[in-house]
């Protein structure tokens, strides 16, 4: 949570990423074990809210928050983006439990994810809350038309190694484009050409 206070004292807007626990618990964090940031070999999917609570990040006093605790935090004082990440074919369970969390939420948020799936059921069950799809350097042309059409998202999160394509200036003409990560001064000049919001980190700061 330390950097999400940091993320407010600058006037900065806030992306994270969550994940689905073993008992159904939306925890703020991205990878789908805990064995780079808390020297475990835990599962997030397969783990419950409370062991999860309980690991300390690296070697500091901080630990795994849960969505709830930074909806809290933020309380509409700055631009929130949460990204799902899916794993084991839970996508609508996922989706549900963001849903259910931010419903009621006051302040600029959106929610966005890699999988398509999820941001369907979330433009079919809550349509009213601002989705987007997120894309990878990797995605193939075919894939990438493919979640377009099962998603309909409202904004796309592009990877900064292909901005330049053709097709991202084609989809801004119908949806805001936003990318992703952008870590260097150089970077954000270059990303500022052909994306309508930034996603950064470190030297990345506007």
């Amino acid at each position: 949570m330390a950097a999400f206070r940091a993320a407010l004292e600058r006037g900065s807007g806030i992306e994270c990423d969550v994940r689905l626990t073993g008992d159904g618990q939306v925890v703020v964090f991205h990878d789908h074990d805990l064995r780079r940031l808390c020297a475990s070999a835990l599962a997030v999917e397969a783990s419950s809210a409370a062991v999860l609570r309980s690991q300390r990040l690296y070697d500091t006093e901080e630990h795994i928050p849960l969505l709830t605790d930074l909806l809290g935090l933020v309380s509409g004082k700055a631009p929130l983006l949460v990204e799902m990440k899916c794993r084991g074919g839970n996508a609508k369970r996922i989706s549900e439990a963001v849903a259910r969390q931010v419903d009621g939420y006051s302040g600029p948020l959106g929610v966005m994810s890699f999988e398509p799936t999820a941001i369907h059921w979330l433009g079919h069950h809550h349509p009213t809350l601002r989705r987007g799809l997120v894309i990878s350097e990797r995605a193939s042309a075919f894939d990438r038309w493919r979640g377009l059409q099962r998603s309909a998202p409202d904004f796309l999160a592009v990877d900064r190694a292909v901005l330049n394509r053709a097709w991202v200036a084609r989809e801004r003409s119908r949806r805001r484009i936003y990318s992703w990560t952008i870590r260097t001064n150089e970077e954000r000049k270059a990303a500022e050409i052909h994306a309508d919001a930034l996603i950064w980190e470190g030297d990345g700061r506007p």
